[in-house]
């Protein structure tokens, strides 16, 4: 039968004078029951407030690197940009071969370790303009020609560019870079490099010159800057008639091509915190956009044709064709709110193929750089994407020579004489000899075709276009070189790129130009063109 707990009080408790107070049985269980409780209230009260000190250590832990309990690791904010040395914590072989590239060396601070040209001293004349190329007090200066067409001395602040030309920009007091027009030829010197020559060699370009080094076209802040560095806004004020241009990074760093990355990061630090609550699975990782295009991919060759067959459909929007195509396209910027990995369109004029930039068989003429051609090509029409013959980070082929070329086309099949019928030629011939024919630009640039296409000396013929053949065979004839293809292919070896002669007879104001242009708009092999005949 449970008893009552004896009621204490003071009286009960007090010793009495001159002895103890004897305890009864009673007294005595219930002393040892309060204790109990006693000491499992102290024990519950010793873990909560342990508790509360972790949970404050925690807080202060996440405010203090930038996370929080009242939003998800990256959360709504907008994204910002954290530098390549950031990304470079957790990527380091990226890194390392974004460090070697030419991408690293975009652009940078003029300093002993990134100028290549000789300004010891060094001079160098182009129609009567003498300029000079010197240092002093550990700058580098040149003196040439002003926007007044008077002699004057310029400080270089910048590099531009690294292989195989660098250029220098000099900064003027209303905001403006400008990209000098004599650059350095940094090849070697075996190779006709290691001098001073002028952008413009055959041309005299004065002062007043929209081309004159101080002028319009050779500004930095809104022709050049984009591609050479990361996160560039113009800021330019035309009330003033000043730039303030700003970038994140000088260089074009990983977030040029990643977007901006501090959600990305936030996300990284909350997967790599001890804290176990606030961690999202977000499939986007914080990332603006994923390069996974190339997951799951397999390019099975045919033994009957010896071409690989990517095993699905790509997307209708190639994210890393569109994102590469900001730097590597003929384009004018309309808005500086591209998103890699959406159309270049939404923010970019791209130049179609225009009279002018393009050959009518769509063989790059200007300087039109790499999308507009690759968007013609075969190998885009299959899935083909920058990354499957260009590692990204290092901006290096994926393998040498013909080996990037054999990843998809069988050897016993392509790189046999029975195929280019070269065997007995002096210089061995390579895959983008013939496919990926090499135009000039900037007097020493060599850069290859990527519309990837069969020679076609016929059109030459025809239609006054170039070819592969007598880029080489410069004393032989158009006909000479067609009649050798058909010899060795047979009649019917036309190529992809079948609308050359729909755009001759545009431009050229031809009657049956139409019905022509009609054949092109109906073909839904090559999406691009069939906008262009519209």
């Amino acid at each position: 039968m449970p008893r009552n707990r004896p009621k204490s009080s003071k009286k009960g408790r007090k010793s009495s004078i001159g002895g103890a107070r004897t305890e009864s049985p009673q007294d005595t269980a219930a002393r040892g029951n309060d204790g109990g409780s006693l000491s499992r209230r102290r024990i519950w009260i010793g873990a909560a407030l342990a508790l509360l000190i972790v949970l404050a250590i925690g807080l202060g832990f996440l405010l203090a690197h930038g996370g929080g309990l009242a939003r998800s690791p990256w959360g709504a904010s907008v994204a910002n940009f954290v530098g390549s040395e950031a990304c470079a914590q957790c990527h380091a072989a990226e890194a390392k071969l974004w460090r070697g590239s030419q991408h690293k060396q975009a652009m940078d601070y003029a300093t002993d370790a990134s100028v290549l040209g000789d300004f010891n001293d060094a001079s160098f004349s182009h129609y009567r303009v003498h300029s000079r190329f010197f240092r002093k007090d550990g700058k580098f200066f040149l003196e040439t020609d002003g926007p007044d067409g008077k002699l004057a001395t310029f400080e270089v602040k910048y590099t531009f560019g690294v292989d195989p030309l660098q250029q220098y920009l000099i900064e003027f007091p209303d905001g403006r870079l400008q990209a000098l027009s004599i650059a350095w030829d940094a090849r070697p010197k075996e190779q006709g490099g290691q001098r001073w020559f002028h952008l413009y060699p055959n041309e005299e370009i004065k002062h007043d010159d929209v081309l004159h080094w101080t002028k319009l076209n050779q500004n930095w802040n809104f022709m050049c800057a984009e591609c050479h560095s990361t996160g560039v806004h113009k800021n330019y004020d035309a009330a003033i008639d000043r730039f303030a241009t700003s970038f994140s990074e000088i260089r074009v760093g990983c977030e040029a091509c990643h977007g901006q990355g501090s959600h990305h990061v936030a996300w990284a630090r909350a997967r790599q915190s001890w804290w176990p609550f606030g961690k999202d699975d977000d499939p986007r990782k914080g990332l603006i956009v994923r390069f996974d295009e190339r997951s799951d991919v397999v390019w099975r060759i045919d033994s009957k044709t010896g071409n690989a067959q990517r095993n699905f459909t790509p997307a209708l929007v190639r994210r890393e064709v569109e994102t590469c195509g900001l730097c590597h396209a003929r384009r004018g910027e309309f808005s500086e709110d591209w998103v890699p990995g959406r159309w270049l369109s939404d923010t970019h004029v791209v130049s179609p193929l225009t009279r002018g930039l393009y050959y009518a068989d769509g063989q790059m003429l200007d300087e039109v750089y790499n999308y507009g051609s690759f968007k013609q090509s075969k190998m885009f029409g299959a899935g083909v994407t920058c990354s499957d013959c260009h590692e990204p980070h290092g901006a290096k082929l994926r393998a040498p020579g013909d080996g990037v070329c054999l990843q998809c086309h069988a050897a016993d099949k392509y790189a046999a004489v029975t195929h280019h019928h070269h065997g007995a030629a002096s210089l061995p011939l390579s895959c983008a000899s013939c496919h990926m024919p090499e135009r000039t630009y900037m007097v020493v640039d060599r850069r290859h075709d990527h519309s990837f296409r069969v020679p076609r000396p016929d059109l030459s013929a025809k239609l006054a276009t170039p070819n592969a053949c007598n880029d080489c065979h410069r004393d032989k004839t158009a006909e000479w070189a067609a009649s050798a293809v058909e010899r060795w292919h047979g009649p019917n070896r036309k190529g992809f790129q079948s609308y050359a002669e729909a755009f001759h007879q545009a431009w050229t104001g031809r009657s049956d130009a139409a019905p022509l242009l009609g054949k092109v708009v109906a073909d839904p092999s090559v999406p691009v063109l069939r906008a262009r005949a519209r």
